[in-house]
């Protein structure tokens, strides 16, 4: 049996790649639980009844694994990476250290995975959260030939990491009990709570780097001839991602075909009733492996245009389903 390494067990991608494959029934047998400066008797729970032990990633015997998951940061996923295709292993890549590789397939599970082959490099790279999720539910109506994508993106703090959930949760009490935030802005630099943050990302010229980030994913999935203008704001939410959707398309679109497209999309729900409250927000999504389609409609600002509402646990949903899926293609293959 191939056995898979997951690096960066204790940063929330990686402890929810983590419960993804247990509660697929991944033999804990298979998995090697692998953190950089990870202390001598360092455990992690695996479900409710397995405890396995942390390999320090220092030292760590990439020979013993056929598949390592990096859920790590960008400049660790380059330290490290080169260690583990050192010794044959296929590595997919959480982070955005390689996605701009042309040698470097980036990977959505069930829009792309032929391109699982061209991993020439032992490295394949999975988009950002927001662009799986918003991509997955496009993936049958690009057959109408999508040319131009406006996205205005909402994104929760976890994308930051537990620091980042810590630091909104500080803040929030800190306001209710009427203490200064002084010490509690250092991760945004200011309030990000009962606020909005139109930065995700330090600045790359006039966009930050997650719009710009968002821009070069989507055209290596989707091909340089869709136009993309992608909007990032954080919110004061924990985890998840919402998103406005604006599409256009090269052919004419029916809008209920589209539903019909998406609802025939695997991962993808829609929740779409024109009433009150008849769509689905952030907080109804935590710990949900799909994504959630609403307020679908047409778009009569250009000839051929739509727009939707999507929204998606981004640990869950956005990554690590995407993880899991990629990881089961690579199994599964004969060689």
């Amino acid at each position: 049996m191939k056995k898979i390494a997951i690096v960066g067990v204790t940063t929330s991608q990686g402890r929810e790649i983590l419960n993804m494959l247990e509660e697929n029934g991944t033999p804990a047998d298979l998995i090697f639980a692998v953190d950089v400066d990870s202390p001598l008797g360092t455990q992690i729970s695996y479900g409710e009844d397995v405890d396995m032990d942390v390999y320090n990633l220092n030292n760590f015997d990439f020979s013993s694994v056929n598949v390592a998951v990096f859920a790590t940061s960008d400049e660790l996923s380059k330290r490290y990476i080169p260690h583990a295709t050192a010794k044959k292993v296929l590595v997919i890549d959480c982070s955005s250290a390689y996605a701009n590789d042309s040698d470097v397939p980036l990977i959505v599970s069930g829009i792309n995975d032929e391109k699982i082959h061209d991993a020439g490099k032992l490295i394949i790279s999975v988009p950002s959260p927001q662009v799986t999720q918003l991509l997955i539910p496009l993936q049958k109506v690009n057959a109408y030939q999508i040319k131009r994508l406006v996205i205005n993106t909402y994104m929760a703090v976890s994308l930051y990491g537990k620091e980042a959930m810590d630091e909104l949760f500080s803040q929030t009490r800190k306001i209710f009990m009427n203490e200064p935030l002084v010490d509690d802005e250092k991760i945004f630099h200011k309030q990000i709570a009962f606020n909005v943050l139109p930065q995700v990302g330090e600045f790359i010229g006039d966009e930050t780097k997650y719009e710009w980030a968002m821009n070069v994913e989507i055209k290596k999935i989707l091909g340089t001839d869709v136009k993309v203008h992608a909007n990032c704001a954080f919110i004061p939410a924990f985890i998840g991602i919402g998103e406005f959707v604006n599409v256009e398309c090269a052919q004419d679109v029916d809008v209920e075909d589209v539903r019909g497209l998406m609802r025939d999309t695997k991962g993808v729900v829609v929740f779409d009733k024109h009433v009150d409250c008849g769509y689905v927000s952030l907080n109804d999504v935590q710990s949900e492996s799909d994504i959630y389609v609403s307020r679908l409609r047409q778009d009569i600002s250009v000839e051929n245009g739509f727009s939707f509402w999507c929204v998606a646990d981004d640990l869950r949903a956005g990554l690590a389903q995407n993880v899991y899926n990629i990881l089961q293609t690579i199994l599964n293959r004969k060689n």
